[in-house]
């Protein structure tokens, strides 16, 4: 009987199945990198496409008012006259008020999260349950505005008003709760989740030698801390501030809950006042005319540019200070 046994592949077999695998995985690889490109030439497609789309659409407003619609104070739908600025003051301020209350408390938050002031079975589930207030829904925390902080501040609101009425951030008699201030922290509430958890990881990855060595040589701490680890991730908590910045900046409807929805500029912030996203929610569904839809349109292009600003300001800014640490 013949003896039958098994041949091993040859070096040129070993070769060919090495040369189709290496094939397959170049394939595999240009056609991941296409994939990517196709999906990056897309998202800059649908961004150009929008700006367009605004712009022709505030075209009326932007042909008969031109750039002074920015600085006019004047909105009569009657009239035919618009004029952006009390908008825009509104949306500014009120977003300035939130990023002023929510980054310290942002920050005591992911210190108190990402250091070892608590027990580790404490710490999660603080962070944990900062992050769930970004999935409660703007309108939920607009009533809980209503119903619960502005009956609660309206008193703090009042002793300001009697008491430091000579300050005009306080000018305001017999405020009712419905104003910029109150606006304002409730924007703060809302992007507290953003400041705290980005801010958390950016000091989570400070490494860990950047602290035992600072503690080895004498330092407390609040030292290591205020010296050491916030000088080292202040590039990341400038970058979660300007996200937190452009949240705000667009938040619609809790603000136009608790705002008033005044379209007088006033320098106290116990008056109230109006946002563009507040006046868009409110005014857009009733517009009959196409110069009331183009003045509309022609704010929402103003607040398009601003968080645009915004944004790219932060890009750069995080990379200057990043060039600058090297």
């Amino acid at each position: 009987m013949a003896n039958s046994s098994v041949q091993p592949n040859s070096p040129v077999d070993d070769n060919l199945d090495i040369f189709a695998q290496d094939a397959k995985n170049i394939w595999l690889e240009e056609g991941f990198k296409l994939l990517v490109r196709v999906f990056a030439i897309f998202v800059v497609i649908m961004f150009l496409w929008m700006v367009y789309i605004i712009f022709q659409e505030a075209q009326p407003a932007v042909a008969k008012f031109g750039i002074g619609f920015l600085w006019s104070q004047e909105w009569d739908t009657v009239e035919g006259v618009y004029g952006a600025l009390p908008y825009i003051y509104g949306t500014l301020v009120s977003s300035l008020l939130a990023i002023i209350i929510a980054i310290p408390v942002g920050l005591a938050i992911s210190l108190v999260t990402s250091e070892d002031f608590l027990p580790g079975y404490v710490r999660s589930p603080i962070a944990f349950i900062v992050e769930l207030i970004a999935a409660i829904p703007s309108v939920i925390i607009g009533l809980w505005g209503v119903f619960v902080l502005i009956p609660f501040i309206v008193p703090l609101q009042t002793w300001l008003s009697e008491n430091l009425n000579w300050i005009p951030l306080f000018n305001t008699e017999f405020p009712s709760g419905d104003n910029l201030l109150t606006a304002g922290i409730i924007l703060a509430i809302m992007i507290l989740p953003t400041m705290a958890a980005i801010s958390r990881d950016v000091l989570l990855v400070v490494p860990k030698h950047y602290r035992s060595g600072s503690m080895a040589l004498g330092a407390t701490r609040w030292e290591t801390i205020f010296k050491v680890l916030l000088p080292a991730g202040f590039s990341g908590i400038v970058g979660a501030t300007m996200l937190a910045l452009g949240r705000a900046l667009g938040e619609t409807m809790a603000v136009t809950m608790v705002i008033g929805n005044s379209e007088f500029i006033s320098t106290s912030l116990l008056d109230a006042s109006y946002t563009i996203p507040a006046v868009l929610a409110n005014e857009f569904a009733e517009a009959e005319n196409r110069l009331h839809v183009g003045a509309l349109t022609y704010l929402a292009l103003v607040l398009f540019v601003v968080t645009l600003a915004v944004n790219i300001g932060a890009v750069i800014l995080v990379q200057w200070l990043n060039r600058k640490k090297k």
